[in-house]
């Protein structure tokens, strides 16, 4: 059922079910049931989307974790997190989402630092780029997020104000350094 939400297609339904398939082959480390924590990646671990690796490009990393699944969905770019989060066609039920929290993480091979997602603050528009080039940086603390705006550009938002057109996954908006 889709409830208010167009139904899925069903190139992205594959695409989705072959890349959970691929994720699960990674032998990635679920979590005990308990509460809902961030599963850290490893040298192996790959996006849903592309299959890139995410230890292999600099930036922060994203990962949603659905109802249902053990596994979370582990994206290479906060903008994919974003544009399958804000994705009309998004069926699944979300249980949590989590960032990296830039403000403690290495830029250029970010490490551990998971945030809760929706608690974060962003800079949209920056001149620091991630695997897919113009990102979004992710921050626990505000003042880091403004701290980073100042240096490389960029607007800091909260994780509401994030729309779609600022997640376009050819470029879009993000190209835009007028924000």
């Amino acid at each position: 059922m889709c409830n208010h939400h167009r139904c899925i297609s069903r190139r992205r339904f594959l695409a989705a079910a072959a890349a959970s398939g691929l994720l699960a082959a990674c032998g990635q480390s679920s979590t005990d049931g308990g509460a809902l924590v961030p599963v850290e990646i490893d040298r192996g671990t790959a996006c849903a989307l592309d299959g890139m690796l995410l230890a292999d490009y600099p930036g922060p990393k994203a990962q949603i974790h659905y109802q249902g699944r053990a596994e979370p969905d582990f994206f290479c770019d906060t903008v994919e997190m974003f544009s399958i989060y804000l994705n009309p066609e998004q069926v699944r039920a979300v249980r949590g989402l989590f960032v990296q929290d830039m403000g403690k993480a290495n830029w250029d091979a970010p490490v551990g630092h998971w945030i809760d997602a929706r608690g974060a603050w962003y800079v949209v528009g920056s001149k620091r780029l991630g695997s897919m080039g113009p990102t979004i940086g992710a921050f626990a603390q505000e003042t880091d997020a403004k701290k980073f705006a100042e240096e490389f550009g960029g607007k800091v938002m909260r994780f509401a104000d994030v729309t779609p057109d600022m997640v376009v996954l050819d470029g879009g908006a993000l190209h835009d350094q007028r924000m």
